[in-house]
């Protein structure tokens, strides 16, 4: 039954579901993983970088992670040539805004944007949705930092912390974890409840702390192999003392240094 509706954008299977919709999203969950972590004076993200072939020319600039505008970034997982459109759009969209109304553009607003751009993809006849998933990151005056997800039907939806691409319920298992850190009351009991809202639980880590629990869990997600400073790039927004945003891809000597400081922490857990 489902062969007869599979091979279109814009018809509904009896059961109610878009398959190529469904099939573009699945492609995404076997992309290189991407991570992403809001913190308090900043977002992170961390991507996995897979190299195909040893005879490939190093790349010039950054594959994952691109600058949408002086306050805007976004990691990708999927096809970088379907990528790239929607890159080119959240730019255009960026600059126009600004040139209209002569301020930056609020993040959400330029998320909309796109996602909007990628649903048209599944509504009209002899178009296919676009194969990849994003992670925008942002900062504006009314909202501070901010961290968006979004998939190829054009849904979005913002995060505190989360994990596209391969293996990403892995990811996202172990970001619930460790991901902040529980209020304490005197005693130094944990005062963590199930009906608590998460935002009265749970404290924001710094930049710094959000880079280690980036590799912590492309530790986790990526197959048979161990994070290292080439197999993965990160990335991390936040604001100089002039209150700009300042983007910054770590140098492979910083990123084998949080490396470091996570086997650290991870051996002397183990020996206690």
């Amino acid at each position: 039954m489902a062969r007869r509706y599979d091979s279109s954008t814009t018809t509904f299977s009896p059961e109610g579901r878009l398959h190529q919709v469904e099939y573009a999203i699945e492609a995404i969950n076997n992309a290189g993983t991407s991570v992403g972590i809001l913190a308090k004076n900043g977002v992170v993200m961390a991507s996995e970088k897979k190299i195909t072939s040893g005879l490939l020319a190093q790349a010039r600039t950054s594959e994952k992670t691109y600058k949408l505008c002086a306050h805007a970034a976004c990691s990708v997982a999927g096809l970088t040539a379907d990528a790239n459109i929607l890159i080119d759009q959240a730019r255009l969209r960026a600059a126009r805004y600004a040139y209209q109304y002569q301020e930056p553009i609020p993040i959400e607003n330029l998320v909309e944007h796109v996602c909007n751009y990628k649903q048209a993809y599944t509504q009209y006849g002899g178009l296919r949705p676009f194969g990849v998933a994003f992670l925008f990151a942002g900062y504006d005056e009314a909202h501070g930092f901010q961290l968006y997800q979004s998939d190829p039907s054009g849904n979005y939806s913002g995060w505190k912390a989360t994990v596209i691409g391969a293996n990403n319920q892995a990811g996202k298992s172990l970001l619930k974890t460790e991901y902040g850190v529980s209020k304490k009351d005197g005693d130094g009991d944990e005062m963590k409840t199930d009906d608590a809202p998460l935002s009265d639980v749970i404290e924001m880590p710094d930049v710094a702390e959000a880079c280690r629990l980036a590799v912590k869990v492309l530790n986790k997600t990526m197959d048979g192999a161990v994070a290292s400073a080439e197999k993965l790039e990160l990335f991390t927004m936040s604001l100089d003392e002039a209150g700009n945003c300042v983007h910054k891809i770590l140098t492979e000597a910083e990123a084998k240094a949080v490396i470091a400081e996570v086997d650290a922490e991870a051996a002397s857990a183990g020996d206690t």
